[in-house]
């Protein structure tokens, strides 16, 4: 027997109106009915809304109602409300319902194969081969939760930067040992600020043992970089006569002498990494007290245009975190390690965020994979 629609509380009725208008919207859809939850289901779920299609299919989409969802407990959501199809011939669906969907939450019921809505009226609901219905980019009509960690902060990046190092990536790690890994150093205060943001997004799992390791790094990548404040770099326009295997020599001193304060970054840096998009300027980090010692060493005036070397001074010194050497060349100038070429490729204009893309799937990925398939 079915629960009257009436006697939902104030949020499932809301959330139930506003599927049915999402639904309603499409006009070749009919007999939108929103119904209580039968009891072959226990409850499970709020409430189901039920469509027929033009061919006369039968499609049910069950909806679980949340105040305040979070990433980080969605797992366990998803298994406690899992269903058999049976033997009836109607399509059912699960979907996730919210005042607000944050990207996050929304990337995690793809990945659990959900579909999901908001009050706002932003919607992903697919059904394989019958019905794709998807909207972005309404402002909430409810106050989303205020995020407790600011990943585009200096401090942040130091934290995540390490956890996404592919090296890394499968290390199980305690607060203390990412606070110890750090260069920059940050505080234990903030990385607990930080790993508890990122648990409950779900971008890191807590392990049986104690500690917590990576768990969806492309995701947290993309989190990252959606954050990161590239424009607080410095850009300088160098010129410098040295081509070629004369530069690269000079800048192999240049690593000598700094001792870890510039690196290639961006394009040129990619281009050692994962070659993909032609760069005729060289792109470097230099650290601030290394500028006049660089200029020196290779032969370089700093010019308003016409440059062939772009200096970027970075706001913080933790782009020289765990710099790369480049494979199969000694005596070379490091490379910023691969995610931080990723995230600085992504903001450099031109070609950027294709070639971020090809270092991406090049090299990030497979030794994410890597790492995974080994832990």
């Amino acid at each position: 027997m079915n629960r009257p629609t009436e006697s939902l509380p104030a949020l499932e009725i809301a959330l139930a109106e506003k599927l049915r208008a999402l639904l309603s919207s499409i006009r070749w859809l009919s007999e939108v009915q929103v119904i209580g939850n039968p009891a072959e289901f226990q409850r499970a779920f709020d409430f189901c809304v039920r469509f027929h299609m033009p061919r006369g299919r039968e499609i049910e989409l069950w909806a679980d109602c949340r105040a305040e969802p979070r990433p980080s407990q969605f797992p366990a959501v998803a298994s406690e409300r899992d269903f058999d199809q049976g033997a009836t011939k109607r399509v059912r669906l699960r979907v996730l319902a919210a005042p607000h969907i944050s990207p996050r939450m929304a990337e995690v019921c793809e990945s659990h194969g959900w579909s999901w809505f908001d009050l706002a009226g932003n919607c992903r609901i697919s059904v394989p081969g019958v019905l794709h219905l998807e909207r972005t980019g309404n402002a909430p009509v409810h106050t989303p939760p205020r995020h407790n960690a600011n990943l585009g902060t200096q401090e942040a990046g130091r934290v995540v930067r390490a956890l996404l190092t592919p090296c890394f990536a499968g290390n199980r790690w305690t607060q203390r040992s990412m606070q110890m890994n750090c260069n920059p150093g940050v505080s234990l205060g903030l990385v607990n600020k930080v790993v508890r943001y990122l648990r409950d997004e779900a971008f890191i799992e807590s392990l049986p043992d104690g500690g917590f390791r990576l768990s969806d790094p492309v995701p947290l990548l993309h989190a990252w970089r959606d954050a990161y404040r590239f424009d607080h770099h410095e850009r300088h326009g160098y010129f410098t006569l040295l081509q070629s295997r004369q530069l690269r020599e000079a800048l192999g001193k240049l690593d000598a002498f700094t001792g870890g304060s510039a690196a290639y970054a961006a394009f040129s840096a990619a281009d050692f990494q994962a070659p993909h998009v032609r760069q005729a300027k060289t792109w470097l980090y230099v650290a601030r007290h290394e500028l006049d010692r660089f200029a020196e060493i290779v032969q370089a005036k700093p010019v308003d245009s016409g440059e062939n070397l772009v200096v970027l001074v970075p706001s913080d010194n933790g782009v020289f975190y765990f710099r790369d050497a480049p494979d199969s060349h000694e005596h070379l100038l490091r490379c910023t390690n691969l995610v931080q070429t990723y995230v600085d490729l992504w903001h450099s204009g031109g070609r950027g965020e294709e070639a971020a893309e090809a270092l991406l799937e090049q090299r990030l990925k497979p030794a994410w994979r890597a790492i995974d398939h080994n832990v």
